[in-house]
């Protein structure tokens, strides 16, 4: 009897660092997936060591998608990525294939999930205008700023992070509303796409650590400096561009100006990538996912493996 997709998809969401590439790979020993990237870090042509890209031969042993799509110069939303990955989804699928999220960008996996709160889209002029402010002022100027027009939001946000300030008052001078009310409202645009997820939560934080370290010390190892010194070369870049905001590239690009030595730039780069994994995890405490298992334990590969066979009948 020919076999049938029962699930739409496979999503397989973990913090930094879990193995998740490798896990793929096993699968695609046993079943026809496809994988969809969920990390807004592999997106960039280019970023490849410090972004942990799977290698020419790991893609070529299983399709990959929404990797190197974008130039770092270049900008990509969790709209865009809800878009893309649900005409995937749906061409997998024609193919006879099986869809599998992959990666760690929580806010492209809510999207995916939740669909998305209809923020307005990023404005270049504005955001210069923001920007010029702030480099005459300090982002804690500007935090102040956006607590007198949107304290709901400056509120969640720390003072220093430029990223949300920009966009919080991108927001409100776009549509003159608090981005705390847009984001209340009622979202209508939900995915239709079911999904089996399961998630990697190290039951031991001290080896997540461990590995991040090992990992980052290794991306120097092999040429991370370099490819930063290779992407400002190519690209005419800055320090607020999305793409120089991802753990290790902005840490390498400080090194590059001299701030710190090697060694300093190994603590800070995996330091950075330590709160990363943070953040993540807080994310995924919040998602009622009911397959939750330990990516370093001997038995979680064989049981995703299970997991994933119970798509097909």
């Amino acid at each position: 009897m020919k076999k049938t997709i029962l699930a739409e998809a496979i999503c397989l969401i973990g913090p930094t660092a879990t193995g998740k590439t490798q896990i793929c790979l096993e699968l695609a020993q046993h079943l026809p997936i496809e994988v969809v990237s969920v990390d807004s870090a592999l997106v960039y042509r280019h970023m490849n060591i410090g972004t942990a890209k799977p290698n020419i031969d790991e893609l070529s042993q299983c399709p990959h998608h929404l990797i190197n799509i974008i130039d770092p110069s270049e900008h990509y939303s969790a709209a865009q990525f809800r878009t893309d990955a649900e005409k995937l989804a749906k061409d997998i699928k024609i193919r006879g294939g099986i869809p599998v999220f992959s990666g760690g960008t929580m806010m492209y996996y809510k999207a995916l999930k939740e669909g998305l709160n209809q923020l307005p889209v990023r404005n270049e002029s504005i955001r210069k205008e923001i920007d010029l402010e702030a480099k005459q002022h300090g982002w804690p100027y500007m935090h102040e700023k956006l607590r007198k027009i949107d304290p709901e939001t400056a509120k969640r946000i720390n003072p220093n992070d430029s990223q949300r300030i920009q966009r919080a008052i991108e927001v409100f001078n776009i549509t003159d509303e608090p981005m705390s009310k847009l984001l209340s409202a009622k979202i209508s645009n939900q995915t239709t796409i079911k999904t089996i997820d399961i998630a990697l939560v190290p039951e031991s934080r001290a080896e997540l650590h461990k590995n991040i370290g090992l990992r980052f010390k290794n991306m120097i190892a092999i040429g991370l400096i370099e490819e930063v010194v290779q992407i400002k070369k190519r690209w005419d870049l800055s320090l607020e561009m999305t793409s120089m905001r991802c753990v290790g590239y902005r840490q390498v690009w400080e090194y590059l100006e001299g701030k710190y030595d090697e060694q300093t730039l190994i603590e800070k780069g995996s330091a950075a990538t330590r709160q990363l994994a943070k953040r993540q995890l807080t994310w995924l405490r919040s998602f009622p996912i009911k397959h939750v298992l330990d990516p370093y334990s001997e038995s979680t590969r064989p049981e995703i493996l299970r997991l994933v066979k119970t798509l097909i009948s």
